[in-house]
């Protein structure tokens, strides 16, 4: 049985404690406990990624911002200084990157288990969003001549700002598709029009040569910083998501952004489901993909 390749260290996590007063994500700590709950019930490979440089970034991003933020002179997108995140930062785009170069080849699916990207903006970071991964990852990709065009199809809850500003400042628009969900879709009396709509998006994306898949958490209903799509329904996304990329055989790379239901103890059982679940369609799929 083929396994599903898993780009991950334990390097990409960062563990640090909120500043009093400011808000806090689970994401920078999440992916180590995703890929125990993977790792008890799928077929997955874990491969060590590569991680990315200060080139890399500041192919994205502001080379004095990338510098200062690695330095931890200036806050990243936790609004904090944190040593764990900086340090963690090179190995979470370093994923994304290896998991997209690795599907380029196999021409099938590869998973990033990271979050925090798609706020970071050229010179700016913000909602829990330091150096966007997406974009460090599609101008690497195109630089390396490994791809003419890039779909980013973004289903997080919140509006990827910081996408759509690098792609305006780099001049991208003619070979990156964006499509991010949280510009179209909040709330529940919009799921209808959502599953209407998805296959046209899948269709323009499955003309990529590459799909960077945001498959985020957070628009949950109950999840505190989103609130329209039940657990089935997020499932029901993902399956729809993966049928349509693998019968265009366009190859994939997904990751987990967002998703913030923690419970009073700081366990996440309730976003690892959501997560268990989007690997599971992934399995269903591309288990059968000749």
């Amino acid at each position: 049985m083929e396994k599903i390749p898993v780009f991950y260290t334990p390097k990409m996590v960062a563990i640090y404690a909120p500043e009093k007063g400011k808000h806090f994500s689970p994401s920078s700590a999440k992916p180590i406990k995703v890929v125990e709950s993977w790792a008890k019930q799928f077929p997955i490979e874990i491969i060590e990624p590569v991680p990315v440089t200060i080139e890399d970034y500041a192919r994205a991003h502001d080379r004095q911002f990338v510098e200062d933020i690695i330095a931890c002179k200036i806050e990243n997108g936790f609004e904090n200084k944190s040593p764990e995140v900086a340090a963690a930062l090179p190995y979470t785009s370093g994923s994304l990157l290896s998991a997209c170069k690795h599907v380029l080849k196999s021409k099938k699916v590869a998973v990033s288990p990271t979050s925090g990207f798609h706020h970071a903006e050229f010179n700016k970071s913000m909602g829990f969003c330091t150096l966007n991964g997406l974009m460090v990852t599609a101008l690497a990709l195109k630089e390396s001549k490994l791809v003419n065009t890039v779909g980013i199809l973004d289903l997080d809850m919140h509006y990827g700002n910081g996408t759509d500003n690098i792609i305006k400042v780099k001049k991208c628009k003619d070979w990156i598709a964006h499509f991010t969900g949280g510009k179209h879709f909040n709330y529940p009396e919009q799921v209808p029009k959502f599953f209407k709509e998805l296959p046209n998006i899948l269709e323009l994306m499955s003309k990529c040569d590459i799909v960077i898949y945001q498959a985020g958490a957070d628009p949950h209903i109950n999840d505190p910083y989103g609130g329209w799509l039940t657990t089935e329904e997020l499932r029901i996304r993902d399956a729809m998501v993966f049928d349509a990329l693998a019968a265009s055989r366009t190859p994939v790379a997904w990751n987990l952004a967002g998703g913030y239901q923690v419970e009073k103890d700081g366990s996440i059982p309730k976003v690892l489901e959501i997560h268990d679940n989007t690997m599971k369609e992934c399995v269903r799929v591309y288990q059968k993909v000749a």
